[in-house]
């Protein structure tokens, strides 16, 4: 560190991180590009690798990077814009908007419905329902973690069909649901769990946008309720009336 530095009084972690912050805004290191490893940053600033991780976590606070488990770190692209309307497809948001929509299967089981999932699918209680849950990614980000709820009698096996086809639209046109639209949105805000947060490479203390919402057919059928956690540094809602 030069004397200029040292009586700025500026902290090394600081420079480090406004050095990398100039490298993104600039183009240098593009939305989703890896950044060197540690070692490297650290020669280039002439600093120890703790004064890089100080940094590299204070970015990832602030939702410009993101480390990933036994990868690297990578530079977060920017918020995905989620308008909340009356047809609100996930894949059809993320393509929109230039990136790749992925899903993955985590879990499927077959359970009975409690009293409130019954009522907001028009059931009796202890109806059968699937349970699907699943993590959503844009390009290789995970944006949410979906627990889905749809009834076994009409939805028979849909947890296997989810697996195939990793989407929730090409489920339903799966079983000739060919058009949908959402019937309540209900928005909460929470702070990530252990679990979530490994599913969406979040740290914990991190808050996380939760959605329940139920999706119902052309004829006013209920299909399928849902609660989504967002990554709330990931997304911004657009509600759109």
């Amino acid at each position: 560190m030069s004397l200029q530095d040292a009586a700025s009084g500026v902290a090394l972690w600081r420079r480090v991180a406004d050095g990398i912050e100039r490298d993104i805004a600039d183009g240098r290191f593009a939305a989703g590009e890896k950044l060197p490893g540690e070692t490297e940053i650290a020669e280039t600033y002439r600093v120890n690798r703790h004064t890089v991780r100080r940094a590299l976590a204070t970015l990832a606070e602030r939702g410009l990077v993101r480390a990933e488990r036994g990868s690297g770190t990578y530079v977060e692209a920017p918020r995905l814009a989620y308008p909340l309307r009356s047809r609100t497809r996930f894949s059809e948001i993320v393509g929109a908007g230039g990136r790749e929509p992925r899903g993955q299967l985590i879990a499927t089981s077959e359970e009975p419905a409690a009293r409130d999932l019954a009522r907001q699918l028009g059931l009796k209680t202890g109806a059968t329902l699937v349970r699907i849950e699943s993590v959503r990614f844009a390009d290789r980000t995970p944006i949410c973690v979906s627990t889905s709820w749809l009834p076994a009698d009409r939805f028979p096996d849909a947890g296997g069909v989810f697996a195939k086809v990793r989407s929730m639209t090409a489920l339903l046109a799966h079983y000739g649901v060919r058009d949908y639209r959402r019937a309540s949105t209900r928005i909460t805000a929470a702070i990530v769990d252990a679990t979530d947060a490994t599913r969406l490479d979040l740290a914990l203390g991190r808050p996380v946008l939760v959605v329940d919402s139920t999706d119902i057919d052309a004829d006013g059928a209920p299909l399928v309720t849902k609660r989504s956690r967002f990554a709330a540094e990931r997304v911004t809602f657009e509600v759109e009336s």
